[in-house]
């Protein structure tokens, strides 16, 4: 079955070049041109990815990124423009996976749109195993399931919130720079720019486990070496 990918893009030429792209490699596009548009559509349909601009007519792209995060977990890709760097970290905080600044060359996008849907799909796997299950002081993630738990109570995670904990888990008690952590969620190189992104997760995934920046229970930052989370 064909993967369904959603282009929300007022620039028709961007939307329109992307989605033939996406289209040769054997996706089923939907695109839409202004964000009211698409609300409809993310009420009523669940695609395996989307791609948002952030500056749309209508609603913004961020806007559409909060409401799919209210009731879905799919990978968001953003794009920016060049210089948004605010707009990049605020997407991040409201469950963006990635982003892409404009311009940016199709395959480049083709390729990330990839790697955020192994990614996401490689926890449907056919049968839970005992090693799926991972427990760190009441802090429990399913890679198979993809649920996590912390005092029994479920958290809501993005794909990339749940694949940093998911890391860091299974690391228990070894640091993990923020430059692996990187490589092994988006399968690419890391690059200094890209050091936002992994921070930003970090602060939300402390947000939704009530994890204290100054003095945390859970995930720790090692200045200048990366993260940890103790047993």
């Amino acid at each position: 079955m064909e993967e369904s990918i959603l282009i929300v893009d007022d620039e028709r030429e961007i939307a329109d070049l992307v989605a033939l792209y996406l289209e040769n490699e054997g996706f089923r596009v939907t695109k839409y041109y202004d964000g009211r548009e698409a609300l409809e559509y993310i009420r009523e349909e669940k695609p395996d990815l989307a791609i948002l601009d952030i500056m749309l007519p209508g609603i913004s792209g961020l806007e559409l990124c909060r409401k799919i995060r209210e009731n879905y977990t799919y990978p968001v890709i953003m794009l920016t423009a060049k210089g948004e760097e605010t707009d990049k970290i605020t997407g991040l905080t409201l469950g963006a996976d990635d982003y892409i600044t404009k311009p940016f060359l199709p395959l480049e996008l083709v390729a990330r749109v990839k790697a955020q849907l192994r990614r996401y799909k490689r926890y449907n796997v056919a049968e839970e195993k005992e090693e799926d299950v991972l427990s760190v002081s009441g802090l429990v993630v399913n890679e198979r399931t993809h649920e996590c738990r912390l005092n029994e109570k479920e958290l809501n995670l993005t794909p990339t919130e749940f694949s940093i904990l998911s890391i860091l888990c299974r690391r228990k008690g070894q640091v993990v720079s923020a430059e692996e952590l990187f490589h092994l969620i988006w399968e690419e190189e890391y690059y200094t720019k890209n050091n936002n992104t992994i921070t930003v997760h970090i602060r939300h995934l402390r947000e939704k486990m009530g994890d204290s920046f100054e003095n945390p229970k859970y995930i720790k930052t090692i200045w200048g070496c990366g993260y940890k989370i103790e047993g």
